[in-house]
Order: C-alpha cells, then sequence, then structure tokens
C-alpha cells in the first residue's frame, strides 16, 4: 500500500508526533509498504506531477524526526523555519500526497490532527485516514467537554470546572474547589502546562503558566492515587497497564525521557479492578463516540476508586508510549499494531 504517515504539524506535541510517525513509517516500511513520512506543517515542496515517486524517495522522510527533548518545541522558531511563511497550517503538497495514497496514518498529537478538524476535511475531501473520526476526536480533545459526557454517562471522573482567560481572577472557593488542585490546559496533551499547586501563590502560578497554552483551562481536585492506562482496539480494551514516574507525576520528561518512569503492563492489580478499568475505558470510549482505537486514562486510589481522566483519541506511538507495550502484552507486536490499526481503519469506509 502507498501510506503517507502525518506527523509533527504546529502543536506543543510536535516532537512526540514525528518520533511516532518515524516509528509507524519505519515498521510499515518493513512490513513491504511504500510508506513516507510528512510533515503536517512544512509540507514537502516537490514537482506536483512527480508526487507518485514520493513513496519510493530514499529514506522515506525520517531525517525530519529529530528524537524528543526535555521540553516542548519552539513553535515561533518553526513557523520562522518554514519557506513560504504561508499561515496555512497545511504545508506545500500536502492535501495532494494525501489524496494519492491508498490511506493517511494519523501520527498526529494535538491541536490539528488530533482535535477532529482535518479529519472533517478529510472526510470532505474523501481521504482514508486511520484512528477515531472527526466527531470522536473533537469531543475527546476537549476536557470540559469530555468531562460533562463522562458525568452524564456514568463515566467515573474527577469533579471540577473550567475557567475562561477573562475570568482568571476568579477565587477558587468560588468555583466550589480548594487546594491541592490540578489546573491544565482544556485541549492539551502531553502533561504540557499541567500544574498541581498546593499554595495560593503557586495556584495563581500555574493558571497564568496554563493560560499561556490556551484561552480555556480545567480546574480539578488533586486525586492522590496510581496512574494507569487503558488501550482500546475496535472497542476492545487491552490489558492495563500501570505507570509508575520515579518523582513526581507523569509529565512531560517523565513521559518520553529514558528511565524515568516504569511502566507494569499486565499491570500489578486484582482481577477485579482491572476489569472494572478496562469496562470504564470501553464505555468512556463509546460515550465520546469514538471509532478505531484510543487510550484511556485512570487514577486508582487507596480504596479502590477509579477515576477515568481522559481519553487520548490518538495516543503516542514511540517506542517509549503506553499502547504499543499494552498491545505487546496482549501478543501483538508494533508493526502488527500499525498494520492492524490499519485493517480497522480501512474498515470504517466498507460499512
Amino acid at each position: 500500500m502507498k501510506i503517507i504517515v502525518l506527523a509533527g504539524g504546529l502543536s506543543t506535541e510536535r516532537d512526540v508526533s514525528l518520533a511516532s510517525g518515524a516509528g509507524i513509517c519505519r515498521t510499515l516500511k518493513e512490513k513491504g509498504h511504500d510508506a513516507f513520512l510528512l510533515d503536517t506543517y512544512m509540507g514537502l515542496e516537490y514537482d506536483p506531477d512527480k508526487l507518485e515517486e514520493v513513496f519510493t524517495l530514499p529514506g522515506s522522510g525520517l531525517e525530519i524526526a529529530e528524537g524528543i527533548k526535555t521540553t516542548e518545541p519552539d513553535l515561533e522558531a518553526v513557523k520562522a523555519s518554514r519557506a513560504d511563511q504561508s499561515s496555512c497550517l497545511l504545508g506545500p503538497n500536502v492535501i495532494q500526497l494525501c489524496r494519492i495514497a491508498d490511506i493517511v496514518f494519523m501520527a498526529l498529537h494535538g491541536d490539528i490532527g488530533e482535535n477532529g478538524k482535518l479529519q472533517a476535511a478529510f472526510d470532505i475531501l474523501g481521504i482514508k485516514y486511520t484512528g477515531p473520526n472527526s466527531l470522536g476526536s473533537a469531543l475527546a480533545m476537549d476536557k470540559g467537554v469530555t468531562k460533562q459526557i463522562f458525568k452524564m454517562s456514568g463515566v467515573p471522573t474527577p469533579g471540577g470546572t473550567w475557567l475562561k482567560k477573562a475570568d482568571k481572577d476568579t477565587p477558587l472557593n468560588d468555583l466550589g474547589l480548594s487546594l491541592p488542585v490540578v489546573v491544565k490546559p482544556c485541549s492539551g496533551g502531553s502533561s504540557i502546562g499541567v500544574y498541581i499547586p498546593n499554595t495560593d501563590e503557586e495556584y495563581k502560578s500555574a493558571v497564568e503558566e496554563s493560560f499561556k497554552y490556551e484561552d480555556e483551562i480545567i480546574i480539578e481536585p488533586y486525586i492522590k492515587g496510581r496512574e494507569f492506562a487503558v488501550g482500546i482496539i475496535d472497542g476492545e480494551a487491552l490489558p492495563v497497564i500501570e505507570i509508575i514516574p520515579k518523582t513526581g507525576f507523569f509529565d512531560y520528561a517523565n513521559k518520553y525521557q529514558a528511565d524515568f518512569t516504569e511502566e507494569v503492563c499486565p499491570a500489578h492489580i486484582d482481577d477485579e479492578t482491572a476489569r472494572r478499568m478496562q469496562e470504564t475505558a470501553v464505555k468512556a470510549f463509546a460515550a465520546l463516540k469514538l471509532d478505531v482505537y484510543s487510550r484511556a486514562d485512570f487514577l486508582l486510589t487507596e480504596d479502590g476508586s477509579i477515576y477515568c481522566l481522559e481519553v487520548n483519541s490518538l495516543p503516542g506511538m514511540t517506542s517509549a508510549s503506553l499502547l504499543p507495550k499494552e498491545a505487546a502484552a496482549a501478543g501483538i507486536e508494533y508493526g502488527n499494531l500499525c498494520e492492524l490499526i490499519i485493517t480497522k481503519s480501512l474498515k470504517r469506509y466498507k460499512q
């Protein structure tokens, strides 16, 4: 198959996305596919009459993936490096290459690519892509909307509220909350812009910092517990994985730097708790109108209560990512996982 692996983009998760895309592209080539790694934002300058050649170019576009740094990328520098200086979020030849591909493997994280906008555009253009549909992606990306849907659907999730930038000085008491709390962007990922303040001064700083990423943030009570995740493929839950950061919580550095976090899969929890978590993950998946695959994140407290924090519509696919480790525990190696995602995604277009 001719496959465009779409990654990068203009998101704070750009480096993570490129790393995911590089892993996917390599394994698809090993499986015999003509795969090419394409940066959504930078695109590819190439003769429009010879785009078919791109799928067999030496290197397969892998040179654009430089690894994940300890801090999020400088997006202003990324903008400045684009030759055409266009305000369009799609670079040269992106749409054209996606249209001639048999399918586009969505390796994007955050913002455009995970918020449903690109999926909606592809639907209009008749471009086939992997992963959830546009509606499910949009619902899952907005943590405020997710929280409301979870509450209506009986999915246990932390309480809390959302706050607009114009109301940033609203006292915590007026929001019905007290310290410590969790402060995070409404639509961010990879724990970028997430803070756990314990004092009034820390809270004020956390709000200011979180608003640098978006104009709407989520504030919820801090719940102490162990961290878990459950991947879902075609409505079926994978084995539960536990995430054990060596220090702090599962933030950006702990997620993507080697030896910062230990992951245990299957998780060391009793069968009944694992079953409850898996059933809740599937319930959350359905409530958000998702399809194909995703990953739900959980907290487990000492008293055995579980809380679904969010569902990632395009979970990471790097060598350090959770979903591939869960799939491996279920007997699905990385290359077969990528092909399985393609197979399940193509099924949507045959209905």
